[in-house]
C-alpha cells in the first residue's frame, strides 16, 4: 500500500481567505457589545464591510481594546467619586434598651378578611 504524504501547513491563518461563518458570528457577537458602549469607544468600522479574516481580527482587536478601556476609564471614575464623598460626621450614640421579654401577638393587616373555606360540593 502506498504511503500518502500530506504537506503540514505553515500557518492555519490566512488573512485574504474569506470569513467563515463562524467569524462572521464572532462579528454578530462584538458588534452586539460594542453597541453598549459609549460613543467615544466604538470602532469606526462598518461591520458589515468585513469579508475576509483579516479583517475580522482586526475589527476584534479594535472592539476588545475598546471594551477593556472603557471598563479602565469606568473604574478610574468610580475611584474619584468615591474619593469625593466625605466621610459621614458621626454625631451622638443613644443607647436603646431592648425589651425582650415582652411578647408582642403579630396583628392581622386590617381590611383582609380570612377567606372562609368551602368543600367541594357538586352540584346536580
Amino acid at each position: 500500500m502506498a504511503t500518502i504524504v500530506v504537506p503540514k501547513p505553515k500557518s492555519m491563518r490566512d488573512p485574504n481567505r474569506p470569513a467563515s461563518s463562524l467569524l462572521l458570528a464572532q462579528v454578530h457577537h462584538m458588534r452586539e457589545a460594542e453597541k453598549n458602549l459609549p460613543v467615544r469607544y466604538h470602532s469606526g468600522i462598518f461591520h458589515k464591510s468585513i469579508v475576509t479574516e483579516g479583517d475580522v481580527a482586526r475589527y476584534v482587536r479594535t472592539v476588545t481594546e475598546a471594551i477593556h478601556k472603557a471598563h479602565t476609564d469606568a473604574a478610574r471614575e468610580r475611584a474619584k467619586a468615591v474619593a469625593k464623598r466625605k466621610a459621614p460626621r458621626r454625631g451622638r450614640v443613644f443607647e436603646i434598651a431592648a425589651a425582650a421579654d415582652r411578647t408582642t401577638q403579630r396583628k392581622r393587616p386590617s381590611g383582609r378578611k380570612k377567606k372562609a373555606r368551602t368543600k367541594n360540593v357538586r352540584k346536580r
